[in-house]
């Protein structure tokens, strides 16, 4: 099986001053997640890297850059899956962590659990001897800005939410496992200790052997009242190909509940979709040693792997 991985760096609005920011990060995920399949990695530990990549970078609302609550603090949740045997770990309202899709794995392979929350998964993090980051130094002045601007009076959060940077990846691997993983701040100015659908296995992300993975991205209540990312399996186990699957369920969602939202998909037989109903989603992906990547729709610029890396980050 030849290795695929797909990453998306969040769908809604991408205001023109970060659009190269974001482009960048998601390329560098992909490339940087691709080179683990590359060198006969899991489909597990390439989502896992690619997540990472995007958590350490400022531009996306997962990790460091991530969105404040209502109280000023940083708050987030992670998801992984391995398709193989249909095992998972999450976190949520996970603070003071770096990089919480590690949490995420480190519940998957060292519990019984499959979520852990807040204070408890803050105490698994220290019995795990993950490093504890000062909360200040994930809050980005772009989210303190916005936080302060959504405190005002006259302020409309719901406006700021459609710029919402959620991470994920999808891959397969060599051997034909499939694994999915995503990362995110949430909204801004949420209510202390909101879970959104990130965490939610179904909803957030899935990954099944039998069918493929998913990662989703957007306004999460409405996510988690679709089930989102086991409703675009479903579709494909019905014989949709990924980008059918993934635009009839993103339809259905902001028909029947008004939301919006992104997705990227992988089957298991390597096709790959990155579709969304929002404005804009970062997205890029690896196959063939081949680097695609956009953010409008319809946009799709192609480089070779070697290319890209050649060029760097200032080359796209």
């Amino acid at each position: 099986m030849k290795p695929v991985i797909v990453v998306h760096g969040g769908a809604g609005r991408i205001f023109k001053e970060r659009e190269q920011g974001c482009r960048t990060g998601v390329i560098r995920a992909a490339l940087q997640g691709y080179s683990v399949l590359k060198q006969g990695g899991s489909a597990l530990d390439a989502v896992e890297e690619a997540v990472r990549s995007m958590e350490d970078d400022p531009h996306f609302n997962a990790g460091c850059g991530s969105v404040l609550n209502e109280k000023g603090e940083v708050e987030m949740d992670a998801i992984i899956m391995d398709g193989k045997n249909l095992a998972s770990g999450a976190v949520s309202a996970v603070k003071c962590i770096a990089n919480p899709i590690k949490l995420a794995r480190l519940v998957m392979e060292k519990t019984k659990h499959m979520l852990l929350t807040d204070h408890g998964a803050h105490l698994f993090a220290q019995a795990m001897g993950v490093p504890e980051t000062p909360g200040e130094k994930l809050i980005t002045q772009r989210s303190l800005e916005r936080w302060k601007k959504n405190l005002e009076p006259d302020s409309n959060p719901e406006e700021f939410q459609k710029d919402l940077g959620t991470v994920g990846a999808v891959a397969i691997d060599s051997e034909g496992n499939v694994a999915c993983a995503t990362s995110t701040g949430g909204l801004s100015n949420k209510l202390v200790g909101r879970v959104g659908d990130t965490a939610c296995i179904g909803s957030g992300g899935y990954a099944d052997n039998c069918s493929g993975a998913t990662s989703t991205t957007g306004h999460g209540e409405s996510i988690m009242k679709v089930v989102l990312a086991r409703l675009i399996l479903y579709h494909m186990e019905q014989g949709m190909s990924p980008e059918m699957a993934a635009d009839t369920a993103l339809d259905y969602m902001k028909t029947r509940v008004g939301g919006l939202g992104g997705v990227i998909v992988v089957s298991n037989s390597g096709e790959w979709a990155a579709r969304f109903s929002t404005k804009q989603m970062s997205w890029a992906t690896v196959k063939d040693d081949e680097l695609h990547y956009g953010i409008y729709a319809g946009e799709k610029h192609t480089k070779s792997v070697d290319e890209a890396l050649a060029s760097g980050s200032e080359g796209f």
